[in-house]
């Protein structure tokens, strides 16, 4: 049974490592490895990713005890990470979550949620109501990325 909460500081670590095998696992089909280096470093602060998670409101997905997948958004409908763990990808976990921005957002009184989707995320945000706005490319570490801006009303 999947179950979402607030994120806590113990949280962290699992977090970055779900963020990590999101982009080296999922996300490596539509980018390169130079891309996916730059995205996700091996040498990221895990103190910074600590307080980078406590600072926004954070939800995790959490199944069998285990962070399988997080997400947030702020008061104004952003959502700024949105990453399942690739063994959980397909089981609902990103539709929980997104569920939870829009009700989040909504109660905050946003008129859209938006977001900067990666090519991997694309149709998932697709698929729930969001269109692109523009396509974007990102640098990096000095790498070039793309991603779209997307937005969904509310």
């Amino acid at each position: 049974m999947l179950q979402l909460r607030d994120h806590t500081p113990e949280d962290a670590p699992a977090t970055l490592a779900v963020f990590r095998r999101a982009v080296h696992g999922t996300a490596a089909r539509d980018y390169t490895p130079e891309q996916v280096a730059a995205w996700a470093p091996d040498d990221l602060d895990p103190a910074a990713w600590a307080a980078r998670r406590a600072a926004a409101r954070t939800r995790v997905a959490v199944r069998d005890g285990a962070v399988v997948g997080f997400t947030d958004v702020d008061a104004a409908g952003y959502v700024d990470m949105l990453f399942v763990d690739p063994d959980a990808a397909r089981q609902g976990v990103a539709r929980a979550l997104l569920g939870w921005a829009v009700e989040t957002a909504t109660a905050d009184g946003a008129a859209e949620l938006t977001t900067h989707a990666s090519i991997t995320a694309r149709p998932f945000f697709e698929a729930h109501g969001f269109v692109v706005v523009a396509e974007q490319h990102p640098v990096r570490r000095g790498v070039t990325l793309t991603n779209y801006r997307m937005r969904r009303p509310l």
